[in-house]
């Protein structure tokens, strides 16, 4: 790696850990942790929850549900509303903008080999490299299919980003070498999965949360 882009990497991590953790994050709100209900939407398995910054948790969704079996390209329109959502809800609770780079949240989710794996197997292991001599399935996609994913996502935000100029050419060139390299993976799905897994698990957790 270039020194350029390596000092914007660090500039990366610097920020987001320098970022105000003042907001509760769920750590892992995929399909089947959301209910809808007839009061609105519920979330269960905080498990993994944390006090953060919710950009972290809102560039969850551009990256496609990263640490879920379940990898979705949410559609722009959609992304658009939640992230308008997530922006005006923040303002309404503390009279401020939020704080943070969305860049920097997408940016930080790329280099995390764990979250090409599930939870089971997030052991220390360099699964980023690995990705690199072969693939594999977890969910409803494969390893290196998330990381196009989440290299795309990093190019187009980046585009006109001062701080992020060398990190939006790496990660344009590295999908582009990928997809001359291996062209046979298909972009993620933007449709929400509903097996019959998920329905019964949520079926059921609604009938717990709204009882007769």
């Amino acid at each position: 790696m270039a020194p350029a882009v390596r000092a914007e990497f660090d500039g990366v991590l610097d920020r987001l850990g320098r970022a105000p953790g003042n907001a509760l994050l769920h750590g892992d709100p995929c399909p089947g942790n959301d209910l809808y209900t007839r009061d609105g939407v519920r979330f269960v398995d905080f498990e993994q929850a944390a006090l953060g910054n919710g950009l972290t948790e809102l560039a969850y969704l551009r990256v496609a549900l990263p640490t879920c079996w379940c990898a979705t390209a949410t559609p722009s329109p959609l992304l658009r509303r939640a992230e308008e959502a997530y922006r005006a809800a923040w303002s309404t609770a503390t009279g401020a903008e939020p704080q943070g780079d969305l860049a920097d949240a997408c940016t930080g989710w790329l280099p995390r080999g764990d979250a090409l794996v599930e939870r089971a197997r997030r052991d220390g292991s360099d699964h980023l490299a690995r990705a690199a001599h072969r693939d594999w399935r977890w969910g409803t996609a494969t390893a290196r299919r998330r990381l196009l994913h989440r290299l795309g996502v990093v190019g187009e935000i980046t585009v006109g980003s001062a701080d992020l100029a060398g990190v939006g050419d790496l990660t344009a060139m590295m999908r582009d070498r990928m997809l001359d390299r291996w062209p046979t993976p298909q972009p993620l799905s933007p449709r929400r999965p509903s097996g019959r897994h998920g329905r019964r698990r949520t079926s059921v957790l609604r009938r717990l949360w709204n009882p007769p």
